[in-house]
């Protein structure tokens, strides 16, 4: 173990950058969304200003939506959309919902006063082409040197995890849904 130790010590006196990190959170399993929330929830303990912009989920009363309203004008969140995809009939209006989604995350993203912005979902956006993915990356490329961005959603594209510096792929292994027919549940799925 000391030898282990005077490694990574090593490792960490080497690490001497600082920067804003863009992180994806994609696949097909639950906890993109709870991970980058938990991500807010930190910086949020740390005194940083946190913005979440939720694309798709305007048509729900989501949990953390309720719980966040409660940290005042250190945690700013929008949700946007109208809810599942395959309930939404209509693309002219799921576009423009998604770009007003965007045009509130670009507000953010150029805002120095935020350490963390939150894009939940618009990796499904960008999937449907709701959004597009140079649109994106060109906003995420001007935000501050510190500013950190979190993006979730299923099916992120390889040119986007090539982009990122942190990607995490959650696998589904079983859900009750499925397993159960148990429906989507408050404080588990929203």
């Amino acid at each position: 173990m000391q030898r282990r130790k005077a490694i990574q010590d090593q490792r960490v006196g080497e690490a001497s950058q600082a920067k804003g990190l863009v992180i994806v959170h994609t696949g097909s399993g639950k906890g993109k969304t709870t991970a980058a929330l938990g991500m807010a929830l930190r910086s949020l303990g740390h005194g940083h200003r946190v913005a979440i912009v939720q694309f798709i989920k305007g048509a729900w009363d989501t949990g953390e939506s309720l719980a966040f309203a409660r940290w005042g004008e250190q945690l700013v969140c929008h949700a946007t959309g109208e809810g599942f995809t395959w309930e939404t009939q209509d693309q002219a209006r799921d576009i423009a919902a998604a770009q007003q989604g965007w045009d509130l995350a670009l507000r953010y993203l150029a805002d120095p006063d935020f350490q963390l912005v939150v894009l939940d979902e618009i990796i499904v956006a960008l999937r449907l082409g709701h959004l597009t993915l140079s649109a994106v990356l060109d906003g995420i490329d001007r935000r501050p040197k510190l500013t950190h961005v979190v993006l979730t959603g299923r099916g992120a594209s390889d040119e986007l995890i090539a982009r990122a510096d942190l990607v995490t792929e959650m696998k589904l292994v079983k859900h009750p849904f499925k397993s159960q027919g148990v429906r989507a549940q408050p404080g588990i799925e929203f």
